[in-house]
């Protein structure tokens, strides 16, 4: 087995997970928020709308992607013109890849943890005077941490085990846009086993150590 071969899928597959759930969290916590604040018309179409890419096949998502962001699209191309080169078949588009077929599950954790929040704590906090900001910051996301840091674990997983939509709009270039999933892929359609046997093992060791060691965590 050749290590040098074995490397670069691993450490953008982490790259890419690590930004993904990030990105992820970070909008998970502003959108989950607000759909548990406020009751609104077409709540109900909305949280359809981002729970969708949990159900469809990452292929459907991946194509919907390359036609919002290819180069024929004002977006692919508004983007190219700012960063000067293409979104597809970069490791940003298995990025935004990642993010998509990530979100349900992290804005879902999110949900049931805030809906878990007392609304009485948040209520005295700003009838002392606290901006929803500040209740948000040291109140909520305290009370709901435990949820918190499960979802982005969560997003974490999904996002380094993420294939078919990443395939579709970031492609499989070695050394670019090749994650461990499709290092995988090609390595068992080319019968190299070892090498396929090698970043199965990986992706299921840091899956496990990040599962494990969050865990623990939640249980001190």
């Amino acid at each position: 087995m050749n290590w040098d071969d074995w490397l670069p899928p691993v450490l953008l597959s982490l790259k890419v997970s690590l930004a993904a759930s990030v990105i992820a969290a970070a909008i998970g916590i502003i959108v989950a928020r607000l759909m548990t604040l406020r009751a609104f018309k077409g709540k109900s179409i909305i949280e359809t709308i981002i729970m969708l890419p949990l159900v469809l096949p990452p292929t459907v998502i991946g194509f919907i992607l390359l036609i919002l962001l290819g180069r024929g699209s004002w977006i692919g191309q508004a983007y190219e013109w700012l960063f000067q080169q293409p979104v597809v078949f970069s490791w940003t588009a298995a990025v935004i890849a990642a993010v998509i077929v990530a979100f349900p599950l992290v804005y879902q954790t999110m949900k049931v943890g805030f809906s878990s929040v007392d609304r009485h704590l948040e209520d005295a906090a700003r009838s002392s005077g606290a901006g929803e900001a500040q209740v948000l910051r040291f109140i909520t996301i305290p009370l709901a941490k435990r949820s918190l840091i499960t979802a982005y674990v969560l997003g974490f997983a999904r996002s380094i085990g993420e294939f078919g939509a990443t395939l579709m709009i970031a492609g499989n270039i070695p050394g670019k846009t090749q994650t461990v999933p499709t290092a995988i892929y090609i390595a068992v359609e080319t019968g190299d086993t070892t090498m396929a046997w090698a970043w199965t093992i990986s992706i299921i060791v840091f899956s496990f150590v990040m599962l494990l060691f969050t865990g623990r965590k939640l249980e001190q």
